[in-house]
């Protein structure tokens, strides 16, 4: 089995991302249609035999691009969320700044959570566990 990992298209700079609903900019729409317009190109290299993306908005998004043009399909999988940053998601820097000086994902010690989130560790272990139930 072959994986190829894909970022989700250009969001916001100016949110905080996380568990955010944000979708992309246009860009970001732009990027996946690039991304999705060489991989049907390069067909021959892949095999692939669907998308799998988070549920997340801006990976929901970018995924739909690339299934729609590669005609896959196209697999929701909440587990697969990038850090759950709690009272961050989809907050604006500025007020994340106010509120949480210096907050960031590389900032927290690997067992210390955002605040109604998780920690580092623990979205490990939730991405591990899933990719030991897929493979």
């Amino acid at each position: 089995m072959n994986l190829l990992f894909v970022r989700h298209g250009k969001d916001s700079d100016q949110h905080r991302g996380g568990w955010s609903q944000l979708d992309l900019l246009s860009e970001g729409k732009r990027e996946a249609e690039t991304l999705a317009n060489y991989l049907a190109q390069h067909k021959e290299n892949y095999h692939f035999t669907k998308v799998i993306t988070s549920d997340l908005k801006r990976a929901e998004t970018t995924a739909m691009i690339l299934a729609e043009k590669l005609q896959l399909p196209l697999e929701k999988v909440r587990d697969l969320r990038e850090t759950n940053n709690g009272d961050l998601a989809g907050m604006l820097n500025s007020e994340a700044d106010q509120k949480f000086p210096h907050l960031y994902f590389r900032s927290l010690a690997m067992d210390e959570h955002y605040p109604n989130g998780e920690s580092p560790i623990e979205f490990y272990q939730r991405i591990k566990t899933w990719f030991e139930l897929f493979l």
